[in-house]
């Protein structure tokens, strides 16, 4: 596995002033269709409330291994409310309580917080825990590990630790052809969660043809979520002159949903974390907008963006549903009982988003 590492940074973007955008005349209905499901997925939804538990249970400061979820909004409102981000639990004081994110960490970061005598509640998402343990499993079984994923990006660092003698990073369909492994017939494909359903399936493929005896995993990857959110899209998209994504740059899945809208027929496709950064020349002679959001988001942002549209003549809002979500995960064991020791009234997921309203 290559060592080289990159660790993407936290941003900050200061909310500014939103300046109303304005009802332009365009030839035809305008219009907006709202991809559903869109929004927190069931892994945020317990990792944020895992945070916000820990807070209640525990007190501030409750530290957390790098962002709990790729959202900038819900790291700020967590910041607010006494977590503290960051990048490697050796800048966690001794003995404190500190959270891991929901993109999973290695069995070396677990160690060095033990280490430390650290108080670690695991919020990984337990579809990424998932992936962990074939990790794992192969490895035991003497196959070589083919993780398509972005190198870099806390998940696949977190997937390949389990690993990391039998893991060699794919980061691309081009990478699928100069990839080389020692033994083409003990060779199995894993995949981050976040990806865009269809490049994977192009970068197995390709990968297939050179190594026609590779191992599939036993279940896909590609988190429902993920899945559902494209697929959303993507009937959005033929349809949309301009299409809106909501979520933060370091996300890889609202990424993917820009790329997938702009290869399944939108004009045009803009990833934005705010309202207020939806520009006025976007919506020129545009009839048709498209919205969504990736699985990080909170709903509250996606109504924002609707209500800058609708400032602007798109108020006739019509859902596009081709999933309905209704899976829950339960809260760290941790953090499923009160401080009293009583069963709290969140144990299970935690609030429950927009996945399919």
């Amino acid at each position: 596995m290559s060592q080289a590492t990159v660790h993407l940074p936290v941003p900050r973007i200061p909310r500014s002033r939103a300046t109303r955008l304005q009802d332009i005349p365009v030839d035809g209905h305008k219009r907006v269709l709202l991809a559903a499901p869109r929004g927190y997925c069931a892994g945020v939804d317990r990792a944020v409330v895992a945070v916000e538990k820990a807070l209640e249970r525990y007190g501030a400061p409750v530290y957390v291994r790098k962002q709990i979820v790729h959202n900038i909004h819900v790291v700020t409102e967590l910041e607010e409310k006494g977590a503290i981000f960051v990048e490697e639990v050796d800048e966690v004081p001794e003995g404190a309580n500190v959270v891991f994110s929901a993109h999973g960490v290695s069995p070396a970061v677990v160690n060095a917080a033990s280490d430390r005598g650290l108080h670690a509640i695991d919020a990984t998402c337990p579809l990424v825990t998932k992936v962990h343990r074939e990790a794992v499993r192969f490895a035991r079984d003497d196959f070589e590990i083919l993780l398509i994923g972005h190198e870099g990006h806390e998940e696949v660092e977190g997937t390949a630790g389990h690993a990391p003698e039998r893991v060699t990073i794919v980061n691309s369909p081009d990478e699928a052809d100069t990839v080389q492994v020692k033994d083409p017939s003990k060779v199995v494909w894993l995949s981050q969660t976040t990806l865009s359903v269809d490049e994977t399936m192009e970068t197995v493929n390709r990968l297939r043809t050179r190594f026609p005896e590779l191992h599939n995993p036993p279940s896909d990857d590609i988190c429902y979520a993920t899945q559902n959110r494209q697929v959303a899209i993507k009937k959005v998209a033929k349809d949309a002159d301009l299409v809106i994504v909501v979520g933060s740059s370091n996300s890889s899945n609202s990424v993917r949903l820009v790329e997938v809208a702009l290869e399944y027929g939108a004009k045009a496709a803009y990833r934005v974390d705010y309202a207020e950064e939806v520009k006025q020349e976007w919506l020129d002679g545009v009839e048709t907008v498209g919205v969504t959001s990736g699985a990080s988001v909170p709903e509250v942002l996606v109504r924002e963006v609707l209500e800058a549209l609708s400032s602007a003549g798109y108020q006739d809002v019509e859902e596009v549903k081709t999933a309905e979500e209704d899976l829950m995960f339960s809260l760290p064991k941790e953090l499923r009982q009160d401080s009293s020791g009583q069963r709290d009234a969140r144990a299970l997921g935690g609030r429950r988003g927009p996945a399919s309203s």
